[in-house]
C-alpha cells in the first residue's frame, strides 16, 4: 500500500542547489603534465579562494601553490619546455590586456615576460627544440597589430622578430621556430594564407577565402613541406587538408559534408595530426594516426560522456584525458600509453556528484523558412515537461555555437523549475558556411526568426506556458534579450542582458584596436557603417525602446573591451527616460563577463529573483556576498 502512495504523490523538484556549487570556482580543474612527466599542475583556489596554480609531484601528495595572484584568479596556463618553468596570462580587471607570466617552480618566482602597459600579450607558440624562447604576438608598436616577438626566457630579453603588416591576424611557426605563415584579413572580409620559404623572403599568397567561406593555416609538419590548413573552399564544410609547399598540391584529410572540423589533435614532437573530431549533436572523433587507434579504444571505456586529450609528456607515454558529460563534474584521469590502464585524479566539482543533475537532449526543429535550427533542451528533474516557465538561453559571439555537456546556467535554470532551450541559431558555427553565411545581415531578423520558432516550437510541443518565457544571454545572447523584448515584446514575459551591445553602430565605433583587421568581415556579416548607419540603426535595439513592454535586467562589466559600459548606459537611459521597467548592476573589476566568483555569486542571486519575480520559479534568497563589485545603478 505504500509504494502505491509514493506513486500517487505530486511529483516534486529535487532540493535546491545552492549557487555557490554551481557558480563558485571549482576545486581541481585544467591538469597539465610538465614536459618529463614528472609534474602535474593544476588550477585551484587558495584559503582566500582565488585561482592559483598548484604543482604536485606525479605520485605524491607534495600539493602546493606555486603563484599568488591577488585578486582576479589565473585561468590560463601551460607549461614551457623546461620543466622547471611554466607560464600563465593575467590580464587587470577583465580589460584583456594579458600579460604573459613566467614561473620557476623551484623558487616560486614570478617574471613578467611582457611587462608593457596597455599592450596585449598573445602567446604564438613553443617548441621543444627551442625550451628557452617563446613566441608571442603584442601590440607594443601600434595598438591595431600584433607584430611578433621572440622572448629569451633566461634573461627576459624581447626581441622583435615579424613585422605585422597590418591585416596578419594570426602566426604559424615551423618546427625551426621560424615565422613562415599566416592567416590575414583581405577588404572583401575574407582572408589569405599567406607563406615564405625562409624568413629573408617576402610572403606569398597560398590561397585566397572569400568572404562567404572560411579557412585558415593549422600547423607545419616537422620537415616543413607540408602546411596543415583548414577551409571550407570547394566543400560546405571546414575541412582538414595538407598543402603540398612545393607543388601547392592539397589532399583532405579530414572532413564531413554537414560539419566543420572541430578540435584538432597534433603531435608535439612528430607534429603528425592524429585525430579530429566533429561537433554534431555530441562531439564526434575520427582518428587519423592509426599508432593512436588503440588508445583512443581504451579509453573511450573507462566511463560514459565525451573525451579529449588535455596534456601529454614528451615522451608520449603517459595523457591526461578530460571526461565531460551533461549531468555531473568533468572527470580526470591519468592514461598510461603502455599498459593502457587509467587511474582516476580528481573531478572538477566533487560537490555536484550525488545531485539530482538534468540532462540536456539534442533537439532540431524546423525555421520558417525551412532551414533546420539544433539546439539543447534541459529541462527540471522529477517534474513533467508539460507548460513550464521557460528560459531561451542564447549563446555569444555570434560565431560560436552551444554544445552537449554540463552548463552550469542550464543546469541552475533547471533546478529552479525552468524549462531551458539553447539555440544554434543561423550564423553560429560548426555546422558548415550554408548554415553560417545563412545569418549574415541578419542581426535581429532571421537570427532572431530562428529563436521565435524555437519558442513556438516549445509551445507547440506543450513543454512551456506561453506566458513564461524569458530570454537571456552575454554578449550577442545579450543583444539578443535586447532584440526579444523590443523586436518582439509580445513573446517574452522579460529579459535578462549581460554584456550585450544596444546599438550596433557605437559598438562597431568602439571595438578595441586590435580588432580592426576583422572590421571587414564583420561589415560583411552584420552591415557596413560606413555606407549602412540606417540599416544597421534598423537593427539596433537602443532605437526601439518605446517598443518595450516587459521588466528587463542588465548587467555589465565596467572594463568591457569589446562591449563597452556606454552599451548598456545608453539604454538603461532611454528605458528610464520612458519610465520601464529596468534593473542594472554594474562590476567595476570585470570586464566581458564575470571572473570572479564573489560577482558571479552576487549576479545569479539578483537574476535568479528577477525570474522568479516574472515567471514563478525557485530561488534561493540573496545571503551577504563578501567581496563582490556589484552597485546597483
Amino acid at each position: 500500500m505504500q509504494s502505491a502512495t509514493i506513486e500517487q504523490q505530486a511529483p516534486s523538484l529535487p532540493p535546491l542547489i545552492s549557487r555557490e556549487i554551481l557558480f563558485g570556482n571549482p576545486e581541481r580543474t585544467s591538469p597539465r603534465l610538465s614536459p618529463d612527466g614528472k609534474y602535474l599542475a593544476y588550477i585551484a583556489p587558495d584559503d582566500k579562494n582565488i585561482l592559483q596554480v598548484w604543482l604536485k609531484t606525479v605520485g605524491q601528495e607534495d600539493d602546493r601553490t606555486i603563484t599568488a595572484d591577488k585578486k582576479r584568479g589565473i585561468r590560463i596556463f601551460f607549461w614551457t619546455y623546461n620543466t622547471d618553468e611554466l607560464m600563465y596570462m593575467q590580464d587587470s580587471d577583465g580589460d584583456e590586456n594579458f600579460h604573459l607570466y613566467l614561473v620557476n617552480i623551484q623558487t616560486n618566482i614570478v617574471r613578467d615576460l611582457t611587462p608593457f602597459q596597455g599592450v596585449k600579450a598573445d602567446p604564438i607558440g613553443l617548441e621543444p627544440k627551442f625550451p628557452d624562447r617563446v613566441l608571442v604576438g603584442m601590440n607594443l608598436n601600434n595598438p591595431q597589430k600584433f607584430d611578433v616577438y621572440r622572448i629569451n626566457l633566461k634573461n627576459g630579453a624581447v626581441e622583435f622578430d615579424t613585422e605585422n603588416p597590418g591585416n596578419i591576424i594570426s602566426w604559424n611557426a615551423d618546427a625551426d621556430f621560424q615565422v613562415l605563415g599566416t592567416s590575414a584579413s583581405t577588404p572583401d572580409g575574407g582572408y589569405d594564407l599567406l607563406y615564405r620559404e625562409t624568413i629573408e623572403q617576402d610572403w606569398k599568397i597560398l590561397r585566397h577565402w572569400g568572404p562567404d567561406d572560411q579557412g585558415g593555416a593549422v600547423s607545419f609538419s616537422a620537415d616543413g613541406k607540408t602546411l596543415y590548413i583548414e577551409g571550407s573552399h570547394d566543400a560546405n564544410a571546414l575541412r582538414l587538408i595538407a598543402v603540398d609547399l612545393a607543388t601547392h598540391q592539397e589532399t583532405i584529410i579530414a572532413e564531413d559534408p554537414q560539419y566543420d572540423v572541430g578540435q584538432i589533435m597534433i603531435h608535439p614532437v612528430t607534429r603528425v595530426i592524429e585525430a579530429v573530431s566533429f561537433f554534431k549533436d555530441k562531439q564526434e572523433w575520427q582518428v587519423l594516426d592509426q599508432s593512436i587507434a588503440a588508445d583512443f579504444a581504451a579509453i573511450s571505456q573507462v566511463r560514459p560522456g565525451e573525451f579529449y586529450i588535455s596534456s601529454r609528456d614528451l615522451a608520449d607515454k603517459n595523457w591526461l584525458v578530460a571526461y565531460m558529460t551533461d549531468d555531473g563534474p568533468i572527470y580526470y584521469y591519468s592514461y598510461n600509453r603502455e599498459s593502457k590502464n587509467s587511474t582516476f585524479l580528481f573531478t572538477n566539482q566533487p560537490k555536484l556528484e550525488g545531485l539530482q543533475l538534468a540532462s540536456m537532449q539534442p533537439v532540431s526543429y524546423p525555421a520558417r523558412d525551412g532551414l533546420t535550427i539544433h539546439g539543447y533542451l534541459t529541462t527540471p528533474v522529477n517534474i513533467p515537461a508539460q507548460n513550464l516557465p521557460t528560459v531561451m538561453l542564447v549563446h555569444g559571439g555570434p560565431w560560436g555555437r552551444d554544445s552537449w555537456g554540463y552548463d552550469p546556467e542550464a543546469q541552475w535554470l533547471a533546478n529552479r523549475g525552468y524549462a531551458v532551450l539553447q539555440v544554434n541559431f543561423r550564423g553560429s558555427t560548426g555546422y558548415g558556411k550554408a548554415f553560417l553565411n545563412a545569418g549574415n545581415r541578419e542581426w535581429a531578423a532571421k537570427m532572431h526568426d530562428d529563436l521565435i520558432d524555437g519558442v513556438n516550437w516549445l509551445i507547440e510541443k506543450g513543454i512551456s506556458d506561453p506566458q513564461k518565457i524569458a530570454i537571456m544571454g552575454g554578449s550577442y545572447g545579450g543583444y539578443a534579450t535586447l532584440v526579444g523584448l523590443t523586436f518582439t515584446p509580445d513573446t517574452f514575459a522579460c529579459g535578462v542582458d549581460i554584456v550585450g551591445p544596444s546599438n550596433i553602430i557605437t559598438l562597431i565605433q568602439t571595438i578595441p584596436p586590435y580588432w580592426e583587421p576583422l572590421k571587414a568581415m564583420f561589415y560583411h556579416r552584420v552591415g557596413n557603417l560606413e555606407t549602412e548607419e540606417e540599416f544597421l540603426k534598423s537593427r539596433s535595439p537602443l532605437f526601439f525602446v518605446d517598443k518595450i513592454k516587459k521588466p528587463l535586467l542588465i548587467a555589465q562589466g565596467a572594463n568591457d573591451p569589446r562591449v563597452k559600459q556606454a552599451e548598456s548606459d545608453q539604454i538603461v537611459e532611454a528605458m528610464r527616460k520612458a519610465n520601464l521597467p529596468v534593473e542594472y548592476v554594474l562590476y567595476p573589476d570585470e570586464g566581458h563577463g564575470f571572473a570572479r566568483p564573489e560577482n558571479r555569486l552576487h549576479f545569479y542571486a539578483i537574476a535568479e529573483e528577477f525570474l522568479a519575480k516574472y515567471l514563478g520559479g525557485r530561488f534561493e534568497p540573496m545571503t551577504d556576498i563578501p567581496g563582490h563589485s556589484g552597485v546597483i545603478k
